[in-house]
C-alpha cells in the first residue's frame, strides 16, 4: 500500500525578499494537496473521480506575482477576521478599534494586509497514514488595528481516506476578536468551466440578508420559499438565476452567511454537500463553526488565468467559508468572536470526499 509523502520546492520570493515554499502532501488514497507558505494558500487539491482519475478541484494561479498582486483571496487563509466588519470599527471592553477599510467603506477579511498576504512558517508531519503541514504566524498588537498579540496556527492534514482537514487555533495576550477560515474556490468538475450545474445542499434554515455593501441587515431570516433554501440539494443554475430576487441581485449571486449554530460546536457536523454534474465527485464540508459563507465567485471576470492558461470565470467556483457571522464584533446577538487571554479559539473544518458510485 502506498505511504503518505510530503515534499517541497521553492515557489518564488516576495517583494520584501521573503522566500515562499510550495508543500506537496500526498495520501495513500491518491488524493494530494499543495499549500503555499504565502497566505497559507491551498494551491491545489487533487481528488479522484468516480473512474479513479485525479484532478485539481480548487482554482489557483500560476505564479506568486499573480497571487500577490491580483488574487481575490484565492485559496488563502483569512484572518484576523473573516468577512466584513462594518465601517472598519468595533468596540471591545469600552475601547473602539479601527481596521482599515478595503471594501466599499468596510473592512473585509482582516483589512488590506490580512493573513492572506503574510508568509507563514511551516513544519511537516507524517503520522501513520496521515500527512500534515502545520503553519504558524504571529500577528503583533495593533496589526491592522486589532488589539493583542495573536499567535495563530493552521494545520492542513490529509488522511488515508482523502479527507482534507483544516485545524485553526489562536491565542492572545489581550482581549481581541478572531475568526479564521479558508477561502478555497471549489469546482469539482475540474474542467475550467462554471459550476452552474453543480448541486449544493446547506444544512441550515437561516441566513443573513445583506445591504448593498454586504453588511448584514439584522437577525437571521428564514430561507423557506427563497433561493436560499438549500436544505435539499438544488442545482445552482436554478437558484443563482432566480428572477427578481433582490438579495441575489445585490451580490451578483450568493455571498451570504448561512447560520449553522448559536456558537462554535465542540465537534464537526455536516454543513454542506456539493456535487459535480453526473456525481463525478462529491464533497461534504463538516465544521465546528457557527456560520458558513457561501460565495459563488461573482467577481471573477476572466482576467485571471489558472496555471494552464484558462480564464477564471464568473460562477466558476463555489467558496464554502466556515466562520463567525459577518460584523459579529458589532452584533451582541450574534455568536461572540471575542478571544481573551488564557483561552484558545479553535476551529476544525473537514473537506470530505465520499467516493461516488461509478456510472
Amino acid at each position: 500500500m502506498p505511504r503518505p509523502t510530503v515534499r517541497h520546492r521553492p515557489f518564488g520570493t516576495t517583494p520584501a525578499g521573503e522566500e515562499v515554499t510550495l508543500w506537496h502532501l500526498a495520501s495513500p488514497s491518491g488524493a494530494y494537496a499543495e499549500v503555499l507558505t504565502y497566505g497559507g494558500i491551498l494551491h491545489a487539491l487533487g481528488v479522484p473521480d468516480a473512474h479513479g482519475h485525479t484532478d485539481n478541484v480548487v482554482l489557483s494561479l500560476g505564479s506568486l506575482d499573480q497571487y500577490a498582486e491580483k488574487s481575490p483571496y484565492l485559496g488563502a487563509l483569512i484572518g484576523r477576521y473573516a468577512n466584513r466588519i462594518a465601517h472598519g470599527r468595533f468596540t471591545l471592553d469600552g475601547v473602539t478599534h479601527h481596521v482599515p477599510a478595503n471594501d466599499r467603506g468596510h473592512a473585509l477579511h482582516g483589512g488590506p494586509d490580512g493573513f492572506d498576504t503574510r508568509v507563514w512558517s511551516a513544519a511537516p508531519l507524517v503520522d501513520g497514514d496521515t500527512v500534515a503541514l502545520r503553519l504558524t504566524l504571529r500577528s503583533p498588537d495593533g496589526d491592522m488595528g486589532f488589539p493583542g498579540t495573536l499567535d495563530a496556527t493552521a494545520t492542513y492534514a490529509l488522511d488515508a481516506a482523502g479527507t482534507l482537514s483544516l485545524e485553526c487555533a489562536a491565542t492572545t495576550d489581550r482581549a481581541t476578536v478572531v475568526s479564521l477560515t479558508s477561502h478555497a474556490y471549489f469546482n469539482l468538475a475540474a474542467d475550467g468551466g462554471d459550476v452552474l450545474d453543480h448541486t449544493l445542499q446547506v444544512d441550515a434554515t437561516g441566513y443573513l440578508p445583506v445591504d448593498p455593501a454586504g453588511i448584514p441587515l439584522g437577525p437571521p431570516a428564514d430561507t423557506s420559499g427563497t433561493p436560499f433554501d438549500l436544505t435539499a440539494p438544488r442545482r445552482l443554475r436554478d437558484t443563482l438565476l432566480a428572477p427578481a430576487d433582490e438579495q441575489l441581485r445585490l451580490a451578483g449571486g450568493y455571498d451570504h452567511c448561512w447560520t449553522l449554530a448559536g456558537a462554535e460546536s465542540p465537534e464537526p457536523r455536516r454543513a454542506a454537500r456539493l456535487t459535480a454534474p453526473g456525481a463525478a465527485r462529491v464533497m461534504e464540508l463538516w465544521t465546528t463553526a457557527p456560520g458558513l459563507q457561501v460565495y459563488t465567485a461573482n467577481q471573477l471576470d476572466g482576467t485571471l488565468t489558472d496555471p494552464a492558461g484558462r480564464p477564471l470565470l464568473r460562477h466558476g467556483a463555489v467558496c464554502l467559508e466556515a466562520q463567525h457571522f459577518p460584523d459579529a464584533p458589532n452584533r451582541p446577538a450574534y455568536p461572540s468572536p471575542v478571544l481573551r487571554p488564557g483561552t484558545t479559539a479553535r476551529r476544525r473544518t473537514e473537506f470530505r470526499f465520499p467516493r461516488p458510485t461509478r456510472p
